[in-house]
């Protein structure tokens, strides 16, 4: 059993055919999905879904591509949309400081924001980070001393120090299919070597297919490709390690058992 912890269902590529996607990832083994949103229009749509479909859970937040566009949400919007029953997590939010989509002031008010709406709501926070590994570190420090909150780094590409300083703040680190990746051996050896009540596997479907499916639109069912590789590099069984991540993401995402 596993649990696809980071996808978006409602992206095109997946949401043409999203019957047979989840039907797919269900043959495959996959009896969880995690729908994200990344503005605020997709909110209803992912919990549309999730209401829907009783395996699929949705977040609510504005990833830092966005965040020009939301530079006035507030906090009120978050928690109101966070108290749906299927809203289990805040997110994605985070910096971006690769493609610069947004203003990077704009990606870091907004970032704290979210923050904020995890703390109060005891929702984990989903972090994505690009090319802004010291800002990212320091503003979930700067954060966590003003009261915790839980929190992931998803789709994580960062380097070995950045992972040490997220683990010590209590942060979790979720694994895509970029780890399978020929060139991906530094992360390899992240992931070999993570402690194993902190590691979740993801796709970002429809992105970033892992091996043996690169070049292919990313499904949901890629996540047991990408756990079996895992599972290889830490020397445990495919099976231990979908029994460790689905025990990871109830832990993490209280609300989904509920």
């Amino acid at each position: 059993m596993l649990i696809d912890s980071h996808c978006h269902l409602e992206y095109n590529g997946l949401v043409e055919d999203q019957a047979g996607v989840l039907a797919r990832a269900r043959a495959a083994g996959v009896r969880g999905f995690l729908s994200i949103s990344t503005r605020q229009r997709e909110w209803d749509q992912v919990i549309a879904t999730a209401e829907r479909e009783a395996d699929v859970w949705a977040s609510v937040g504005i990833h830092p591509h966005e965040a020009d566009g939301h530079a006035d949400l507030g906090e009120a919007a978050l928690l109101a949309a966070a108290a749906h029953p299927r809203v289990i997590a805040i997110g994605e939010t985070g910096l971006d400081f690769y493609y610069d989509h947004s203003d990077r002031e704009t990606q870091k008010a907004l970032f704290r924001r979210h923050i904020s709406v995890a703390r109060e709501t005891g929702l984990p926070l989903i972090v994505h980070t690009r090319d802004a590994e010291d800002d990212t570190s320091a503003i979930l420090a700067e954060e966590m001393e003003k009261g915790a909150y839980p929190a992931l780094i998803h789709c994580f590409t960062a380097s070995a120090g950045f992972a040490r300083t997220v683990l010590d703040l209590g942060l979790t680190i979720s694994l895509s299919g970029i780890v399978t990746f020929k060139n991906a051996s530094d992360l390899q050896a992240i992931a070999a070597d993570l402690p194993e009540d902190r590691i979740l596997v993801e796709t970002d479907a429809p992105f970033l297919a892992p091996v043996p499916h690169r070049g292919q639109t990313c499904e949901p069912s890629f996540v047991a490709d990408t756990a079996r590789f895992v599972a290889q590099l830490r020397g445990v069984s495919a099976e231990a390690l979908a029994e460790t991540t689905t025990r990871n993401f109830h832990a993490l995402f209280t609300k989904a058992a509920a």
